[in-house]
């Protein structure tokens, strides 16, 4: 959705540091998302950790006890631990959650969503709609043919320098067997793109008919 990702944490079940990553990556980001921590136990505290770092009140909120009563419409099931997930930071707005009802929320720039894999990307896609979106990275992957990075590593490194606006890696990975290298780039300009591509691919042909 051409939103760059910076940076990723993974934080313990610990205030102060919750609250520490929370202030840094908000002033130094566009956006923070924050995933896991908003569920009914006693270590789910993202939700009083965001409040505490943006210096604002935490309640239960009516339009989230509303939406756990539609889930569990028996008073007696929706209990204290329940309740817990409609506890919602001052201000926020709130992410729905299609599958389990419980929301996420979003208040400033910070984006508080659910840790179950499948909660939380149907959280994000809900979510980004509002979200400032820029244009999206295209990539291609080029396989080295089973040439090491070593003998293409300075020729790689000259057809970046040549592309400044294609980002250019290459990565390793061992099939149990043997290293396969892929070689990856990224540009949000599609003629660069096509360049760089084009650049590699002659320096891998050539490297490939010296061997």
């Amino acid at each position: 959705i051409g939103i760059d990702l910076r940076e990723v944490r993974v934080v313990p079940d610990d205030e102060g540091a919750i609250i520490e990553a929370i202030n840094a990556l908000r002033a130094g980001n566009t956006y923070l998302f924050t995933t896991g921590g908003i569920g009914p136990t006693h270590d789910d505290i993202t939700a009083d950790c965001v409040a505490k770092a943006l210096g604002v009140s935490i309640d239960h909120d009516p339009r989230a006890v509303a939406l756990l009563r539609e889930r569990y419409p028996d008073p007696k099931d929706l209990n204290e631990s329940r309740l817990r997930m409609a506890r919602i930071p001052a201000g926020a707005d709130l992410i729905d959650n299609p599958i389990s009802k419980a929301p996420g929320f979003m208040v400033g720039n910070v984006i508080v969503m659910a840790g179950v894999p499948a909660i939380m990307q149907a959280m994000l896609e809900a979510v980004t709609p509002k979200l400032a979106q820029g244009r999206v990275i295209a990539s291609v992957s080029i396989d080295s043919g089973g040439l090491p990075e070593g003998l293409y590593a300075s020729g790689l490194g000259d057809v970046q320098k040549a592309n400044p606006g294609v980002i250019i890696g290459s990565y390793p990975h061992f099939d149990g067997q043997r290293f396969i290298n892929q070689i990856v780039l990224r540009s949000r300009d599609d003629a660069a793109l096509q360049s760089a591509k084009a650049a590699v691919e002659t320096l891998i042909d050539s490297l490939k008919s010296q061997a």
